[in-house]
């Protein structure tokens, strides 16, 4: 192992001689990208299948058995779909997700529809009885519980998103932290590669907290803010 200093030291070189910021931003910007994209697929294919019986008895099994494939193994096809740019890079690590991604919307909504979860079929059979319309159920109901669950999911696949950064950053070696633990690896220069190591989990660390926070900004009620109001106001009230 590295001496600890030497790691530390050894960012200062990162930034002079091997663009330390650029390639950071580039990982990160790949990272974005790859998210967005991701979550813009799943969440419309996701619902098709979901909710309309003949589309989950085309797709459902295929896509359980998407999730076996090992992404390593078809770069190749990538690279000849889509060239081996930056593009290439963020379809590869949205595919890596969404099929993480997918059946989880899938099953959420299943969970919804099942009648023995009396805590979550409750509110479709409320949303009937008041007469709504089935745009009304997806935008009151379906929608709100499917993305409030799969919140949570897309913050823990932050970690299995950093390995394919990894691996799509070696293809075409031109930027992104992956790139350069590879070269400099090659190089046996093992402090500079324990301090990118160091750096992945940093920013991974921020990533999750980001998430995190973005989850109680959009689906406070996951948290119960006002039940713990409440709570307060009234231990508050008891000791006077």
């Amino acid at each position: 192992l590295p001496n600890p200093v030497k790691v530390l030291l050894s960012y200062g070189e990162l930034y002079t001689d091997y663009d330390l910021l650029p390639n950071t931003w580039y990982s990160i910007k790949l990272n974005i990208y790859g998210y967005i994209t991701a979550i813009a697929l799943a969440l419309p294919l996701g619902f098709i299948i979901g909710m309309f019986p003949i589309a989950r008895s085309l797709f459902s099994q295929y896509i359980d058995a998407v999730r076996f494939l090992p992404l390593t193994a078809i770069t190749g096809i990538f690279i000849a779909w889509f060239g081996i740019g930056f593009d290439m890079k963020v379809y590869f690590l949205s595919f890596g997700i969404l099929i993480y991604l997918l059946p989880v919307i899938v099953q959420r909504i299943s969970e919804l529809q099942n009648p023995s979860n009396n805590k979550d079929y409750v509110y479709l059979q409320t949303i009937s009885t008041l007469g709504a319309t089935n745009w009304q159920k997806f935008r009151h109901v379906y929608f709100p519980y499917v993305t409030e669950k799969i919140s949570e999911d897309i913050r823990v696949l932050t970690a299995i998103s950093w390995t394919y950064i990894i691996v799509a950053e070696l293809l075409n070696r031109e930027g992104g932290i992956g790139a350069m633990i590879y070269t400099l690896g090659r190089q046996s220069r093992t402090p500079e590669v324990f301090a990118l190591l160091f750096l992945i989990i940093l920013i991974g660390f921020m990533q999750d907290r980001l998430f995190k926070f973005l989850d109680q900004l959009l689906f406070p009620s996951k948290y119960n803010y006002e039940k713990g109001r409440l709570k307060k106001l009234f231990v508050n009230t008891s000791k006077k």
